[in-house]
Formats: C-alpha cells, structure tokens, sequence
C-alpha cells in the first residue's frame, strides 16, 4: 500500500494547467452556475414557453452534445488540448446570445441556443480531462483533476447563489444573468486558449499506452482491453445516476412521498455543493494508496449503502424520515466524490495514448447518458414507491460495482509472455509529447503506486 502524495498547492495549480487555465475554470464555472440551473425557468419565465416544450429543447441539446462526443475525440487525438477546451467554452457564446435574442414564444430558436449550450456542457468534461492528462501524470494527475473538479463546483455553487439572489428582479435580472454568462464564457474561452497546449501524436508509438499495472493488468489483447473498456463504460452509466440523486430524487421523495418541507431539498443540496468542494481533492488524495479500480468498485458499494440507507429513513415515522435522509445523504455524497475522483482517472491511466481523446469522449457518453436517462427512470421508480427506487438502484449500482472489480480478471489468466510484457509495462513509462515548450510546465514523475499493482 503506498503512501498518499502530498502535492504542494503551486504543483496542483501546474498540474491543473497552470494559472491562466485555473482563472478560466472558475471564470467559466461562476457563468455557468449563473444560468444552467436556471435555463428551464428561462424558458418559461422569460419567453414564456411551456415547461414540456423547454424541457424537450433542452434535452435535444443535451442529446446534440452526446452525438458530437465522437469528433470531440477524434479532434483530441490529433493532438489539440486547449484549443478544444476554448472551443467547448466558446460554442456557448452564441447560445448565450441566441436565449438574449429570442423573442417570447419563438421555441424553435429557444431549442437552437440549447443545442449550443448543450454541445459545450459536452464536450467540455472530455477536453479537460485530455488537457490535464497530457499535463500530469500518475497520481498528481488524478489531484489535478479532483482539483478542478472542486474548483468548478465551488464556482457553479457560487454563480447559483448570485443567480438565486437576483431572480428577485424577475425577467430583466434574468437577460442580465445570460449577459453575464455569455460574457464569462467568452473570458474563459480566451483565457484557455492562451495556454496554447498540444500534444504530438506522432511523438507516441502506436502500441504505448498511458495505463499502469494496477489499473490495466498489463499489456493484454486489444481485443481484451476494448470489452474491459466497454464494461467499464457500462457501469459508469448507472454510477452516473448517484449524480441526479441530490436534484431528482431526494426531492421527488421529500415532497411528494414523505411531505417535508422543500427546505430540506435545499439544504441537502447546499450540502453536497460544500462536501464536495471540501472534500473531493483531500478524499482523492487519501484513496491514491489504493488502486483506481479498487476505489471506484468502493465507490459503487458506499452508493449502494446509502441507497439502502435511503430506504430504510423513509420508513422511518414521527418525522425521523426527513432529518434521517438528509443525514443519509451524507454516505451518499462521500460516494459521489469517490466516483468522481476514480472514474476519470481511471479510464484516462487504462487508456492508449494515442485514443485517449476517443476514451475520454466515450466516458462522457456513457455519464451523459446516464444523466439524461436517469431523471425518467427515477420518476418512473419513484412511482411504484420507495422500495422499488431504492431497491433497483441498490442492485443495479452493486452489479456495476462488481463489473469494475472484475474487469481486469482477463489480465489475470495471461500466458506466461503476457506477463512478461506486463513486467515491462511496469517498468516503461509511457511516452508523452513533450509540452514543456509549448505550455511551460513540468512532467511530474509517476506515483510509486502507478508502477505497482
């Protein structure tokens, strides 16, 4: 068991793509809290739509994004990395502009500006997991990207906190919310593509890959590696779900099943918001003794717990259920933070370099699908009562869960010349383009317990 690294604040920062990048992460994640949880309500209060035909605008935006994941990949292994982050940033812009510029009742154009939003929001997760992992390596890099993860919800919880103070001035505080986020975005979009940060995919043999022993069991058939991928995908579109949990349906169950006040709703949901951005880099730093698959199988188990958790506060009488399932939800979250701080990691240390850009879209695919599916199979659980929505939930997470753990079982049964590739693998550090020219940072070396299973 290794011990957890202790990563100096400026190395994070490095590591995360230096300051200039940081500044875009919060810049653009301040725009975003201020409309994206709002973005129904503008629809309907603003332009005065039905909520069904927003909802339906928004999902096809959110559907547009998924079907662009493919070229977001194939453009990343060609070896962009800021250019595409300031892309995902900048294609907002005009959907920003668009929802200033759509008249009251004009749907269609209303559903244009969310295809726009809906591409970026994306895109941009794969982007900037590319981006940092062609910056760091090993466990720094897995700090990084739970670095960045606080920094944006810390950022989306902030711009949704302005945003709910300002609702008060109704419509016209709302164009000047968009206004606001139209003109974040373009900021961030201008500072990420001033980091000018590539890789060179002719720089990385055709056969290197960028996974470590502990995670990847070795070299293994391509054909072996892509169903473990494929498994690993599958799975991470019912993790996915712990994600809608604190907005769907812990509210779905508060108000319509247990009558509680919606105060509870919020308070779980503040909650979450601040665990998260307190807890996710400490709790990354602390697993990294673990292997990345060992930690997002725990994962599946911790939300599985808390799923039952939930279960059993709802049957809870004399108005227990509300405080016991605000108190549950804290298992949930430390669920949440584990998930995010493995899944990622995990696929960008598994994958090739020279698809890194396609693995990384492909993760976003299945969590996007995960987060699009998830509010209607929810609702429909929910129906059917609490045992029905816990239950499935629990045996569905607990399946995925062990699908993670046994994923590299394959690399375990490999003839005696796989194992010897595999004690090479151990020994080889996977080449990398050098970007030190062109972004000015450093290749921190790989974590001892990257090299060892």
């Amino acid at each position: 068991m290794a011990t957890p690294p202790k990563i100096r604040p400026t190395a994070l920062v490095r590591a995360c793509g230096g300051p200039r990048y940081t500044v875009a992460l919060a810049v653009d994640a301040l725009g975003t809290g201020l409309l994206r949880p709002f973005l129904l309500l503008y629809g309907v209060t603003v332009l005065r739509l039905s909520a069904s035909a927003t909802g339906i605008a928004m999902t096809v935006g959110v559907v547009a994004g998924l079907v662009c994941m493919p070229a977001v990949g194939r453009w990343l292994d060609r070896g962009a990395r800021s250019t595409v982050v300031a892309a995902s940033m900048l294609v907002r812009v005009p959907g920003v502009a668009l929802l200033l510029a759509t008249p009251a009742g004009h749907v269609r154009l209303f559903a244009v500006a969310a295809l726009f939003l809906g591409i970026g929001n994306q895109a941009w997760p794969a982007a900037h997991a590319a981006l940092v992992a062609t910056i760091a390596h090993g466990r720094e890099r897995d700090a990084a990207l739970a670095g960045a993860r606080a920094l944006r919800n810390a950022g989306l919880g902030a711009g949704a906190l302005l945003a709910t103070v300002c609702l008060a001035g109704g419509p016209t505080a709302m164009r000047a919310l968009a206004a606001v986020t139209g003109l974040a975005y373009l900021a961030a979009a201008a500072l990420a593509a001033s980091v000018r940060l590539r890789a060179d995919p002719a720089a990385v043999p055709a056969g290197a890959g960028s996974g470590r022993a502990e995670d990847a069991d070795g070299a293994g058939s391509t054909a072996g590696s892509a169903r473990r991928m494929l498994v690993l995908l599958a799975a991470n579109v019912v993790y996915a779900f712990c994600l809608n949990v604190p907005e769907i349906a812990l509210p779905l169950v508060l108000v319509t099943q247990l009558h509680a006040s919606p105060a509870w709703s919020a308070a779980i949901f503040v909650a979450n918001t601040v665990l998260v951005v307190t807890l996710q880099l400490p709790v990354t730093l602390l697993m990294s003794r673990f292997a990345r698959r060992t930690v997002l199988a725990l994962a599946g188990v911790v939300l599985a717990l808390s799923y039952l958790g939930f279960l059993a506060a709802t049957s809870l009488g004399g108005g227990w259920s509300a405080p016991a399932v605000a108190a549950v939800s804290v298992l949930c979250t430390i669920g949440e933070i584990l998930y995010a701080g493995s899944a990622t990691a995990l696929v960008t240390a598994l994958a090739p370099a020279p698809v890194l850009g396609r693995a990384v879209a492909r993760l976003q695919i299945s969590t996007g699908f995960g987060l699009a599916v998830s509010p209607a199979v929810i609702t429909a659980l929910g129906a059917r009562g609490p045992a029905a929505l816990w239950g499935t939930l629990t045996a569905a997470t607990l399946v995925s869960a062990r699908l993670v753990a046994t994923g590299k079982d394959g690399g375990t049964r490999r003839s005696g010349g796989s194992r010897v590739a595999a004690a090479g693998a151990r020994g080889r550090r996977s080449p990398r383009a050098n970007d030190r020219g062109t972004a000015g940072l450093p290749h921190p070396a790989e974590h001892p317990s990257d090299l060892h299973p």
